[in-house]
């Protein structure tokens, strides 16, 4: 998925976008009374695509911030349904296989940050604990 139709997504779901440095280890946020996404501006395109993947998903459930339990809980369902979004399954697989599990060299494959893989692996992970 492109940025300008993750940009036309948030329009559609009346969610304003708007780029600008943010203070270091922040990469976006999500501000749920003025629907608005902020992306820090200063990111390479391939983390400010995941990050406002990341974003649409708390502005889809309606998220209210972070901090709380419930918090906590929009965190984990963020991360979990932006690596699924943008990671295909089979395209993992076979980067997995060609970089024997190293998240940064997968990640690079798939243009999505490492951290989208290690949450992409953790769903994996719990999938076949269940």
């Amino acid at each position: 998925m492109k940025y300008d139709e993750l940009l036309a997504e948030a329009s559609h779901l009346g969610v304003k976008v708007r780029e600008r440095e943010l203070s270091p280890g922040r990469c976006g946020c999500y501000y749920a009374p003025g629907r608005l996404i902020i992306i820090d501006e200063t990111l390479p395109d391939f983390a400010r695509r995941c990050t406002l993947v990341h974003e649409l998903v708390h502005a889809r459930h309606h998220d209210r911030g972070c901090g709380t339990t419930y918090g906590a809980k929009a965190e984990r369902r963020a991360r979990r349904e932006t690596a699924l979004r943008l990671i295909n399954p089979t395209e993992y697989a076979i980067a997995e296989r060609m970089y024997e599990g190293d998240s940064f060299l997968i990640a690079q494959a798939l243009d999505v940050t490492v951290q989208v893989v290690e949450d992409y692996k953790e769903m994996l992970h719990d999938s076949v604990a269940v």
